[in-house]
């Protein structure tokens, strides 16, 4: 079957074709979308609606260039604008992933964590970085294996790059407790051992309570993340390439992966699409 993915563009958004290349990489059939095109009367000609869609994905950047705070104007544009069609394409068993910017429009949407399904509740904040700067580096991260997320099954631990200067997961700390007894922490930031990096700096880039760095839905069809994983497409993009791809060789292997890790976590969205929306 055909998996239709939608990267929204615009106002400021700025990873979209990258984001749109890792998912043709996965297998999707994905489509750069401008959020006016989904607006009735924000353009000339046909409208386009979420429905024909089965990823949606809230890319990286600076929407309205986080004027008023990261993703709070996108978020005020979309619930406005396509709320009823965000609901039904939850209610409708669809994925959905924010990466960094797009992380902190569901946060303001509510889209996460939604504890018992309540989609339109804000409980979160992604807030400024306890350094004060805007943080651009490559990170360790964890993945919880109990989580229920499908965009990271089958994988136990990742290094990607973040790029931001709102990032630290910041919530009450009954809220925390809740997220972590849900398993609904889905990645943390991490040290060359795959423990906790327990807000150790650079480990834990941002401060963010608990190390988190992504959180789910409790459905884990809905995914919120800092780092990037559509910036780790092709294994040149790791700043350690040319010594990975010798110490393969130096193993004995012939060839060396082309695929960025990042991949994975589009592919997962895109097998879990065949598999509930394909024919019997």
């Amino acid at each position: 079957m055909r998996v239709r993915a939608i990267v929204l563009t615009g106002y400021g958004l700025n990873c979209d074709y990258e984001t749109d290349f890792s998912l043709r990489l996965a297998g999707a059939e994905s489509h750069r979308v401008h959020i006016n095109e989904l607006i009735p009367g924000a353009v000339k000609g046909p409208v386009k609606t979420l429905e024909e869609y089965h990823i949606l994905v809230f890319g990286g950047g600076f929407s309205w260039a986080d004027d008023h705070g990261a993703g709070v104007l996108m978020a005020s544009k979309l619930k406005q604008h396509l709320g009823d069609q965000i609901e039904r394409f939850i209610e409708d068993g669809k994925l959905i992933i924010g990466i960094c910017n797009g992380f902190q429009c569901l946060v303001n949407l509510g889209l996460v964590p939604a504890f018992e399904g309540r989609y339109q509740e804000r409980r979160v904040a992604l807030t400024y970085n306890d350094s004060g700067n805007f943080i651009d580096t490559w990170v360790r991260l964890r993945i919880n294996p109990k989580a229920p997320c499908v965009f990271t099954r089958g994988i136990s631990h990742l290094e990607l790059p973040v790029r931001h200067g709102e990032g630290k997961f910041y919530a009450a700390p009954a809220d925390i407790d809740r997220l972590i007894e849900n398993d609904q922490v889905v990645i943390q930031y991490a040290d060359e051992e795959g423990n906790a990096a327990r807000g150790k700096w650079p480990l834990n880039p941002n401060g963010s309570l608990e190390d988190i760095a992504g959180i789910c839905d409790p459905t884990g069809r809905i995914f919120g993340l800092m780092p990037h994983p559509e910036a780790f497409n092709h294994f040149t993009n790791h700043p350690d390439w040319t010594r990975k791809r010798e110490e393969a060789l130096r193993r004995g292997e012939k060839t060396v992966p082309q695929e960025g890790d990042g991949i994975q976590i589009f592919r997962n969205a895109v097998d879990y699409v065949k598999a509930n929306f394909g024919s019997p």
